[in-house]
């Protein structure tokens, strides 16, 4: 995958994809990270990337000038055969960032990433420039910068052959709708808190019946809205209503 970013602040993403997993798929060629300067798409000689809004108010706006023609300058160098280009616009204003845009955009082999800053970007850019919009949470930032660091991390880890094994993103949390199971290694005894038998067992069919349980425990204790999205089956659903009438009682006792 091919991933242009747009940034005034190009310096800022050197040393975050420089090491671990994501510096071993770039040297192995899975993923191509290019960064570029707005402020080098200007004409002017103070290489002058925004100006104050039109109508009055606090802040500076990005010019729509250098955005269009980094983004044009971008696909006039990219083969046809690259497929449809998503343009995404990092703004708090964006669809919420989740793990199923993530494997949206892990579908596609390039994409341009688009870093607001300051009080934002010229409208025109959202209107017709940007194929996407994209938000990592309800609050704002100074720029675009780490939601874009989080969108390339999430998307990059998805790539056949980035992670060790393909089945390693199949449990994540949010992969399936729910959150994952609790994870163990050595020692299995840790100053008096033991690993749960069950894992030590060898026995693969109530190991899995085990993570299953707690997937569906662990959902249900912390992001509870989770299940109501879920495609769940007959067991998870009589679970779900015995842990849920476990907690009303615990509840009740607690207050009498």
């Amino acid at each position: 995958m091919r991933i242009d970013i747009l940034t005034l602040f190009p310096q800022m993403f050197e040393v975050p994809f420089s090491f671990g997993i994501f510096r071993r798929a770039v040297d192995n060629r899975l993923v191509s990270l290019n960064l570029h300067d707005i402020r080098a798409y200007t004409h002017d000689k103070h290489h002058t990337a925004d100006d104050y809004p039109y109508g009055g108010g606090a802040g500076m706006v990005l010019k729509p000038e250098p955005i269009f023609e980094a983004v044009e300058s971008i696909k006039a160098g990219i083969k046809d055969e690259v497929g449809e280009l998503p343009v995404v616009l990092l703004t708090p204003q964006g669809r919420l960032f989740s793990q199923s845009i993530v494997q949206e955009l892990a579908e596609y082999r390039h994409m341009v990433l688009i870093c607001g800053h300051y009080e934002g970007v010229d409208e025109r850019v959202r209107e017709h420039l940007a194929t996407d919009e994209i938000s990592i949470g309800d609050f704002v930032l100074t720029g675009g910068e780490i939601p874009a660091m989080v969108v390339v991390d999430a998307v990059v880890r998805l790539l056949p052959g980035v992670l060790g094994s393909e089945d390693s993103p199949l449990d994540d949390s949010h992969t399936s709708g729910l959150l994952e199971y609790p994870q163990y290694t050595r020692p299995a005894d840790y100053r008096g808190w033991s690993v749960p038998e069950v894992l030590l067992s060898g026995n693969h069919g109530q190991i899995a019946k085990w993570r299953r349980e707690q997937i569906i425990r662990r959902t249900l204790e912390r992001r509870p809205e989770l299940l109501d999205k879920a495609n769940l089956g007959l067991e998870d659903r009589q679970l779900v209503k015995r842990l849920t009438t476990k907690r009303s009682q615990v509840n009740t006792d607690r207050e009498s």
